[in-house]
């Protein structure tokens, strides 16, 4: 899916951009064409009856129409005119003129200002399609849990590490499994009050899903934190929260982009926790933080 759709952080059109990336792969390739299509020329689109943006991307109406209501607008008039004020928007010069191509001999400059939009563009675009409802009541059943086991395995283990280590700091038990066996073993412990989560971009590494499928048939309350929400893993998933669906490059991997996205849920579950447990997580916290100045005040230089 295409990332040249140049929109302002928080922007109207930010929300169409967001949908595009991440319901593509779910989306047949005739319905992808059509996406590809308002994604890269939204005035183009606009200005198309959808006989003519069915013309234009060799589908037929009914597949227009199906995107459209996919894509959260009751139909295609109404897509029409969200794309009509998406190029307003660009045409009066507040999208920034920017791509996240990468090349071999782009001046480092470049690349700071390339890789700093792309990593903006991919928080706005999981913030917008981040499901609150979901994210809640991930936080209830986290604040309540009597443990925690958390599945990631290379880039999304380092990102389940993170998470684990942040519950840990206001008090609460909680565990990162890199080792699908071990995960395994220790799903296999869990009962219902405990929680699992799963974190994997594709939503079909397999070791990941069978820790989250043993969890989920012992009780525990099982998450999915996934760039796709019609993946394997959401089917042993009581909560999926989707993030950001980023091109990737030769120079910039897939798991760069969405380990950015994958950290922004992971600090919403965790501030989430931590508002509901001010009160022991406050002064965990100032403990945890005392301790670590405490070391480092009496390491040997």
């Amino acid at each position: 899916m295409t990332q040249d759709v140049k929109e302002t952080f928080g922007s109207p059109g930010g929300s169409l951009a967001a949908k595009v990336r991440t319901l593509a792969p779910s989306m047949t390739r005739s319905m992808h064409r059509v996406a590809e299509a308002v994604a890269n020329d939204p005035a183009g689109c606009a200005a198309l009856t959808v006989t003519g943006l069915a013309e234009l991307t060799g589908t037929s109406e009914a597949t227009v129409v199906r995107t459209a209501r996919l894509l959260g607008y009751p139909g295609y008039r109404d897509l029409r005119l969200a794309l009509a004020g998406l190029a307003a928007q660009q045409q009066s010069g507040r999208a920034p003129a920017i791509t996240t191509d990468i090349a071999v001999d782009d001046p480092i400059a470049d690349v700071v200002t390339k890789l700093a939009y792309e990593e903006q563009q991919t928080l706005a675009d999981t913030a917008a399609g981040l499901d609150t409802v979901q994210l809640g009541a991930a936080v209830t059943a986290l604040t309540g849990a009597r443990r925690t086991d958390v599945y990631g395995i290379g880039a999304s283990g380092l990102v389940a590490q993170d998470l684990t280590q942040k519950l840990l700091r206001i008090g609460l038990i909680a565990h990162a499994h890199g080792d699908p066996h071990l995960a395994v073993t220790n799903a296999v412990q869990l009962r219902p009050g405990d929680v699992a989560i799963a974190i994997t971009h594709s939503g079909s590494t397999g070791d990941v899903i069978e820790p989250l499928r043993v969890a989920f048939e012992h009780g525990a309350t099982t998450v999915a934190i996934t760039g796709r929400p019609d993946a394997p893993v959401t089917q042993y998933a009581d909560h999926v929260l989707t993030t950001s669906t980023s091109r990737e490059s030769e120079l910039r991997p897939a798991a760069m982009s969405s380990r950015t996205s994958q950290l922004l849920v992971v600090d919403c579950l965790f501030v989430g926790v931590a508002q509901r447990t001010y009160e022991t997580a406050a002064p965990a916290l100032a403990a945890s933080y005392e301790a670590l100045a405490h070391r480092h005040r009496t390491s040997p230089r």
